[in-house]
């Protein structure tokens, strides 16, 4: 079966997507969202976002998709419960200490593996399929053959990205973003750009810093 599914950075986008067709949606908290610098949502809107949505048949999906240090832990699990509590259909994280504790406490919570785990073969497929998430969304690098593949040797839910920004890093791994804790932050813009960048990335190494160029 097809979803489509929509991401959504506020509310005014939330009822475009609903009443537009969207099968469901996904959006992030105003924490721990790779979307950092977007709007999404308070715990107040959160909640508001999930009912308008589920009372008109649209199925929610919350991004918890950055790393969570351990002084965050406790911070990211009472928002993964606020979620859960609200009627949250299901939880995309990356983290994979996170997703193994939220599947211990919420067991009837499905979780989705983010496409920031950068899950590109079949064997990472299915040990995500042993740990219990549901879903996977896989790498946005694959191809059509690769995706067919690991669709037809699993049994968990596939998800693909259809359309969206690809950079020079792969899904989402840009250190460089994953420092301002925002991978969808967009850098390079030019061939200059690219070299300044590369540059940057060389002295990080430098200092021990493992950087992706």
């Amino acid at each position: 079966m097809i979803e489509l599914l929509s991401p959504v950075g506020d509310f005014e986008c939330l009822k475009a997507a609903v009443q537009n067709g969207a099968d469901s949606v996904y959006f992030g908290s105003d924490t721990f969202s790779a979307r950092a610098f977007a709007h999404n949502f308070g715990k107040e809107e959160l909640t508001k976002a999930i009912h308008y949505a589920k009372t008109r048949g649209v199925k929610t999906n919350l991004t918890l998709n950055t790393l969570i240090k351990d002084d965050e832990l406790e911070s990211a699990l009472n928002l993964a419960k606020t979620a859960y509590l609200a009627g949250i259909d299901a939880i995309i994280v990356q983290d994979l200490g996170v997703a193994c504790k939220l599947i211990k406490l919420f067991p009837d919570l499905p979780i989705h593996a983010s496409t920031q785990m950068t899950v590109h073969n079949l064997n990472g497929a299915l040990e995500l399929q042993k740990l219990g998430f549901k879903r996977i969304v896989l790498a946005r690098e694959l191809s059509m053959n690769e995706i067919d593949y690991i669709c037809k040797n699993i049994d968990i839910e596939i998800e693909c990205f259809a359309h969206g920004a690809l950079c020079i890093s792969y899904s989402g791994q840009c250190l460089f973003s994953s420092m301002l804790r925002s991978a969808a932050l967009v850098i390079v813009v030019n061939v200059q750009d690219l070299v300044d960048f590369l540059m940057i990335c060389m002295k990080m190494r430098k200092k021990s810093i493992q950087a992706i160029y």
